[in-house]
């Protein structure tokens, strides 16, 4: 009874963007700004972030991996569901009990108005009871199925938590190295702007300088402080996030120091056919699963409205004494055919199976729901890796052209053109723009592996390595 359950079709689309993507990246002279490739239909190594070629990375995830407990809890959910699919198997079968009665009684005749003297004796009883549901319209195997739809949903959830895990390592690993590298510029840059208002301070006492000047000096120095403190609080959460991933405490945990440097930028980036899209993301997958299990449930449903046969019996002995319990005249037995037909509970059944109708299509919706969510994710990655390089190519520039103009000043400063002051301000600008290429080079990293997140991280392609404990 019910619908047989049949995958969903995937989009009929051949593009995530509403413009078709370039064939690569613009490239950039300096770290982080190799060309990288759009590579339509290349599949995705299981183990994606060694692409990134670091080992302390490497070294974290496999810690992650072993300590996380949202994974163990995401497991332990897994063998919970095989259990109770194996309860729904279970029956398929007769149900054979074994009953051991002994009892001791004492009967008084006079309660059938016979004078008599009342009677103490003992009765024992050994029962085999046998019970049989006949499956005439499927309900117990359309729960079965409804079960397995449940495992696969779990195994799908294990397999997205072991994707946002090893993803949030990553991008919190390119956090950490770009809020260090961004704290060692803006520290570079406040001694940089403290020599200045020096300057300035100087130059007022001496009446080369207005006031306004010092306190515009002072002012640029203030904002420039302001903004320390919060990076510094940021690389403080940041390894504290990476503690818990670990499965640690704050207080305990031994983290290395990353740089942005030391990573390497992955240059071939998968962009699979949207065809295989939907096969790949594990959230789809389990909303798929959870659409299966609601169909199911509408068949288990509409069977409870049909006849249900039960078979019963039972086998045993009985006397009213120990040594004689098991003789051929103590044997008893029965036989009982059940037969149930609802005719009428107040249209609760009815109003059940409509409940599960209502929850299947509550289920597809969300299905539809979780596909567009994730072409609207991908799509998103795509056209951010696109401006990332575009972006990092403009503070590239930004910071070549800081450091010639430093360059030209620091000589043209020892050849007495320019002030000292001048040559401050021209190492203040450089600093400033080295921050930008910073954090342009940090999103870039973190929005590649954000594509490999967004197209399920390979769990397909899992080596040994980096399966999960």
């Amino acid at each position: 009874m019910g619908p047989d359950f049949e995958t969903p079709l995937p989009p009929q689309t051949d593009s995530y963007t509403e413009s078709a993507l370039p064939e690569k990246t613009v490239e950039t002279k300096g770290p982080g700004g190799q060309t990288q490739f759009f590579v339509e239909g290349m599949d995705i190594p299981g183990c994606w972030w060694t692409l990134f070629h670091s080992k302390s990375l490497n070294a974290l995830i496999q810690r992650a991996l072993i300590n996380s407990p949202n994974l163990q809890a995401a497991q332990a959910a897994f063998r919970q569901a095989e259990a109770n699919l194996q309860v729904s198997v279970a029956s398929l079968f007769p149900f054979v009990n074994i009953q051991l009665t002994p009892e001791r009684q004492r009967f008084n005749p006079a309660i059938f108005d016979v004078q008599s003297q009342p009677v103490t004796f003992n009765l024992y009883n050994a029962t085999t009871n046998v019970s049989y549901t006949l499956d005439l319209f499927g309900a117990i195997r359309r729960q079965i199925e409804s079960s397995e739809a449940q495992v696969d949903y779990q195994i799908f959830q294990v397999e997205a938590t072991y994707l946002t895990l090893t993803s949030n390592v990553v991008t919190a690993a390119i956090t950490e190295a770009s809020l260090r590298a961004q704290l060692q510029a803006t520290e570079a840059l406040i001694v940089a702007q403290e020599r200045v208002l020096n300057i300035t301070e100087k130059k007022f006492d001496l009446g080369g300088a207005s006031r306004l000047e010092v306190l515009a000096q002072e002012t640029q120095l203030a904002q420039t402080r302001a903004t320390l403190q919060p990076l510094r609080n940021a690389l403080s959460k940041t390894r504290h996030a990476l503690a818990v991933l670990m499965g640690d405490l704050p207080s305990e945990s031994c983290l290395p120091s990353f740089n942005l440097n030391d990573l390497k930028l992955p240059t071939d980036l998968p962009v699979s056919l949207p065809s295989d899209f939907v096969r790949q993301r594990p959230d789809i997958r389990a909303s798929e699963a959870l659409l299966h299990s609601a169909g199911a449930q509408i068949g288990v449903a509409t069977a409870n409205l049909f006849p249900q046969i039960t078979l019963t019996g039972s086998y045993g002995f009985l006397s009213d004494r120990l040594k004689t319990l098991f003789e051929h005249n103590s044997n008893i037995w029965d036989i009982t055919a059940n037969l149930l037909q609802p005719i009428f509970q107040g249209g609760a059944l009815v109003a059940k199976r409509e409940a599960t109708i209502a929850a299947f299509e509550q289920a597809f919706a969300q299905y539809k729901q979780t596909v567009l969510q994730a072409f609207q994710n991908v799509a998103d990655t795509l056209r951010a890796l696109e401006i990332d390089a575009e972006q990092l190519q403009v503070q590239t520039e930004a910071e070549t052209a800081a450091s010639k103009t430093l360059a030209l000043t620091e000589t043209q400063y020892k050849l007495g053109a320019v002030s000292y002051l001048s040559y401050l301000d021209a190492e203040r600008q450089y600093h400033q723009a080295s921050i930008g290429r910073i954090q342009a080079q940090a999103a870039r990293y973190a929005d590649t592996a954000a594509l490999f997140q967004a197209l399920g991280g390979g769990w397909w392609n899992r080596k040994p390595l980096c399966k999960i404990p």
